[in-house]
C-alpha cells in the first residue's frame, strides 16, 4: 500500500513528535482509515528513513570499561526484605517473634549443610531435584515435629507456601514454622540457591 505525500509527511511528523509504532498505526487508522499491521508500519517507518525516538538510552555492552550504573538506593525508611523476611511474613511470624528472630542469611554463607546441627523443633525439609509446578522456583517436602507432612513451594516472587498438608486445617506451631524457615534456608544455601 502506498501513501500520498501528505500521509507520508503526517507519519514523519508523528515520529518526530516521539510517537512509537503503535501510536503511528493507530493514527493511520483513525485519521486516514488505513489499516496496517504493526510490521507494515515498521517497514513504512524504515522506508521513509525515519528514526524512532528511543524512550530509554541503550547501554553499549561492547564497552566494558563503562561500569554499570550504581544500584538505586531504597527510599528513606524502606527496608530491603530478603527471602527469610518475606517467608516469615507469609507464615505469620511477626514482631512478637523478634526475640526468636532467625540469624542473618550472611552467617550461613560459608557453611555447608552438614555443618548445621539438626533443627531444634525436629522439622526436616527436602528440596525436589526437579520442580515441575508451574510458577514455582523450588518445591519439596517437609515433616514437622509432630509428624505432620506436607509439600511446599516457593513461587517466582520468593513467597513460600504449602500445596499439600497431610492433616486438614493444620497450622504449624510458631516454633515449627521458624524451624521450617531455618531448614529451608539451610537447604537452599547448601544447594547454592
Amino acid at each position: 500500500m502506498s501513501l500520498t505525500p501528505e500521509q507520508k509527511q503526517a507519519v514523519a511528523s508523528w515520529v518526530a513528535a516521539g510517537d512509537n509504532l503503535s501510536a503511528v498505526q493507530k493514527k493511520l487508522t483513525e485519521q486516514f482509515q488505513i489499516s496496517m499491521t504493526y510490521r507494515d508500519v515498521r517497514f513504512l517507518v524504515d522506508d521513509l528513513d525515519l528514526a524512532l525516538k528511543d524512550p530509554a538510552p541503550k547501554v553499549d555492552a561492547s564497552d566494558v570499561s563503562k561500569g554499570a550504573p550504581p544500584p538505586a538506593k531504597p527510599a528513606a525508611g524502606a527496608e530491603k526484605k530478603g527471602f527469610l523476611d518475606k517467608a516469615k511474613e507469609k507464615l505469620g511470624l511477626g514482631k512478637a517473634d523478634e526475640a526468636d528472630a532467625l540469624p542473618p542469611e550472611e552467617e550461613f554463607a560459608d557453611e555447608a549443610a552438614e555443618d548445621f546441627p539438626p533443627a531444634a523443633g525436629g522439622v526436616t525439609v527436602e528440596i525436589d531435584k526437579v520442580t515441575l509446578i508451574p510458577g514455582a522456583l523450588a518445591s519439596g517436602s517437609v515433616t514437622f515435629s509432630d509428624g505432620v507432612t506436607g509439600k511446599w513451594i516457593v513461587d517466582n516472587q520468593g513467597r513460600p507456601g504449602f500445596t499439600q498438608i497431610s492433616q486438614a486445617g493444620y497450622r504449624p506451631s510458631a516454633a515449627d514454622a521458624q524451624s521450617f524457615m531455618q531448614e529451608l534456608s539451610r537447604a537452599f544455601q547448601a544447594r547454592g540457591l
